[in-house]
Parts: C-alpha cells; sequence; structure tokens
C-alpha cells in the first residue's frame, strides 16, 4: 500500500486526502487545527462553488451540507455611476445548474472528521520546512496543500505566468444574518457582482455557515482606494459598520437591504489581500527529497473571479487521477511536472480570466456587458462562464470574437 502524506487541512488537500482513501491509498493529512479550533476561529475565505466542483464533491460522497445550503441558480452584475447616484447596467443570468457556498470552517472541520473515521491517519501540528524534511523519507509521495506559510517557499515563482508582483485588490470580508430579499429576483438567490468604478468590487453571496444560511459581503478594494481603509484590523463590529457604511456610499442599491444586518458570530470578519502567482510544481528539501505542490500552492488567483475553491477541487482530482494511474512508478520530479501540466491545462484558462478581470474592461467587453442587460442568452453565457472559464476564450477577450458573436444574438 502506497504511503501519501498531505500537510494541509483545506479544500484541496482533504479531498484529495478522503479521494485518495477510496483507492486504499495509505493516507497522512498534517493539520495544525483541530476540528473544533477551525469551527471556532475566525472565517477563511469567502467560497461560491459551481456545478463542475460541486459534482466532483458529489462523487466522492463529500457533499455533507448540500440539501441545507441555500442553491445559487445566478449571477447579477450591476455598476454603479460614477456620481454614486445609482446605477447605469443592472442585469442577472440564470446559471444551467445551482451554485452553493458553504462556510470552510464548516467544511473542513467536517472533512477532517470524516477523514478519521474513514480511517485516514490525523497529526496535528503545524510543519517548517526542517520538519518536513526527515518526514519525506518516510512516504511514497509528499503533498503540500497549504497556501500559506513557510513550506510555500520551497515553489519558485514562474516569472512567464505571473504578471504580478503586488496584491491587486484588498480584500475584505463580513458573513452576515438578516438582509432583506433581493428585490430584483426574490424567487431565486444569485451571486451580485457590484462595480463601483475607481473604488473596486463587492461581492454578495449568498452562503451557508455554523448558524444556518446568510449573505457574505465582499470588498475587493482597488490598492490605496476608498475601499482599502481596514489595515487597522478593526474589532468585528466595527469592521461591518465600516462596510456598510461604504456601502452606503458605493453601493446603496445594497446597502438598502442591510437595515437589519448582523454579524453571523463574532469571528465572521476577515480583511487582507495576496498576490496573484503561478509557481513550479515541484519544492526540493535540504536533503533532495522532492514534494509536489497543489492548488492554491501552485495557482493563486484573485478571488476576483470567486474560482478559488472550484480550482482546489478540479486540482485535487486531476491530481488524484494521475496518481492512481501511475501505479507503482516512483512520483519523481518528472512526473510531478506532468501532474501539474495536466491541471494546468484547466488552470490555464482561470488564471488568464482572472487576471484580465483585474483590470480596467476594454471597450469590447463594455459592450457585451451592455448587451447582456438585453440579451438575456449574454447574461446566461456570461454566468456559465464561472463554471466552465474555457469558453471565455471563444467570444469573451478577443473584440473580433465578441463582435461576432453580439452578432449572432
Amino acid at each position: 500500500m502506497r504511503k501519501v502524506l498531505i500537510v494541509g487541512a483545506g479544500q484541496s488537500g482533504l479531498q484529495l486526502a478522503l479521494s485518495l482513501l477510496d483507492h486504499q491509498y495509505d493516507v497522512t493529512v498534517m493539520s495544525a487545527r483541530t476540528p473544533e479550533e477551525i469551527r471556532g476561529g475566525r472565517v477563511m475565505s469567502t467560497q461560491c462553488m459551481f456545478n463542475k466542483a460541486l459534482q466532483i464533491e458529489r462523487d466522492h460522497k463529500l457533499n455533507l451540507w448540500e440539501e441545507q445550503t441555500v442553491k445559487v441558480e445566478g449571477l447579477g452584475l450591476s455598476i454603479g455611476a460614477p456620481d454614486g447616484s445609482g446605477r447605469v447596467l443592472d442585469w442577472v443570468g440564470k446559471l444551467d445548474n445551482y451554485a452553493q457556498s458553504v462556510d470552510q470552517r464548516v467544511k473542513m472541520a467536517g472533512w477532517l472528521e470524516l477523514f478519521e473515521d474513514r480511517g485516514g491517519k490525523l497529526v496535528l501540528h503545524g510543519v517548517t520546512t526542517s520538519d518536513l524534511d526527515p518526514l519525506s523519507k518516510l512516504y511514497d509521495l509528499v503533498v503540500i496543500a497549504a497556501g500559506k506559510g513557510e513550506l510555500v517557499q520551497l515553489f519558485d515563482r514562474d516569472p512567464e505566468r505571473s504578471p504580478y508582483t503586488t496584491p491587486q485588490r484588498a480584500l475584505t470580508v463580513a458573513y452576515v444574518h438578516g438582509m432583506e430579499p433581493r428585490p430584483e429576483h426574490p424567487d431565486f438567490s444569485a451571486v451580485r457582482f457590484n462595480i463601483a468604478p475607481g473604488a473596486g468590487e463587492l461581492f454578495v453571496i449568498p452562503g451557508y455557515t455554523l448558524s444556518g444560511n446568510c449573505e457574505i459581503l465582499f470588498f475587493e478594494g482597488l490598492p490605496g482606494g476608498p475601499l482599502d481603509v481596514f489595515d487597522d484590523k478593526p474589532g468585528p463590529q466595527e469592521h461591518l459598520d465600516r462596510m456598510l457604511e461604504l456601502m452606503k456610499q458605493y453601493y446603496p442599491w445594497e446597502y438598502d437591504r442591510c437595515g437589519a444586518a448582523e454579524l453571523t458570530d463574532p469571528r465572521a470578519t476577515l480583511s487582507g489581500g495576496y498576490t496573484p502567482v503561478v509557481r513550479r510544481p515541484s519544492g526540493e528539501l535540504p536533503s533532495g527529497n522532492v514534494v509536489l505542490g497543489m492548488a492554491d500552492v501552485v495557482v493563486a488567483n484573485d478571488p476576483i473571479t470567486g474560482q478559488g475553491s472550484n480550482n482546489a477541487a478540479i486540482c485535487a482530482q486531476s491530481y488524484l487521477e494521475s496518481i492512481v494511474e501511475h501505479g507503482d512508478k516512483p512520483f519523481d520530479r518528472q512526473w510531478m511536472q506532468s501532474a501539474f501540466d495536466r491541471y494546468w491545462e484547466y488552470a490555464q484558462h482561470v488564471t488568464f480570466w482572472t487576471n484580465a478581470m483585474l483590470q480596467p474592461p476594454p471597450p469590447h467587453v463594455m459592450e457585451i456587458l451592455g448587451v447582456a442587460g438585453q440579451k438575456p442568452a449574454v447574461a446566461e453565457r456570461f454566468a456559465r462562464g464561472f463554471e466552465d472559464p474555457s469558453d471565455f476564450q471563444n467570444w469573451f477577450f478577443d473584440p473580433e470574437k465578441a463582435a461576432a458573436y453580439l452578432a449572432s444574438v
């Protein structure tokens, strides 16, 4: 029985660990926190998983919260007027299959317990490079799934695939209860993508947290702009109050729903930022042993397109297939590169799209977004791209392809 060590207990690491158990691998996961500590900790992310990623979870019987989690059936876009007077554009596109967002405190704590229940070995310990070096000799394969911390430095940045060297957005999050139903489409839930020119973006994501269904308020502020005012790490209530004041000024149509909004719990806020980057898939330890990076370790995109958890799920599934197909052969550096290349066939489309969305939209994209307000087929194709970003290359990025598509509708 082949032995695999996975360092990190997030979406990608735990999904890979649980799915390897199904194939009779001897799997150990190293986590810095217990399930109880995860549940009692601060929110770790925003997330919205679309059907392709959700189906992977279903296939591995990991969709433990699907029945109670609100169904996200569309994706809407609003663009504010430059003077803050209202919206110059507002539409929603329906998804073919619903998406869902489960607080990672709920999911990762539950999956850690499930991993042990299914026979996996859990080691509760933070890991440094010096810890990992002797451990690597005890396993056939070591996978690094912890996207933050010292171990990430084992993997070299790929400059050709990493155009940015600084964070492109200041990220601010609050999970809330009490928002009023959305007046534009009260009969179904949707992620709303709100743009305030010169300030940044506000996403409102229906989700599920420790205390039930909720809404996730998520600022993507332009660095140095009016939404980038959370470096002082305010307390939970001040954090929410500050977000609401900014919404009142820049996104009044969303603020109008927040008269009774309150935090879901005292640890339901988060702020920070990180630089989008693509890294080499293999890292070398002082002993010369090599380890494999996955998901955010090797492809970390800005969350503006909501693809982080989706990428993690698809990476874990791709790596699972590469591991199982490799049989008893050694997991050397060449194999690690081939496993990453297989995943990159998908991830490259996400990275290209995400990096493009961080820039001011060119005229042909503004035309697409404008037509989407009049033609539901265009809005729905844009929404479907969040499940299959590879489609954007066929109509969204290139002005000539965009013009041909718009002419066809």
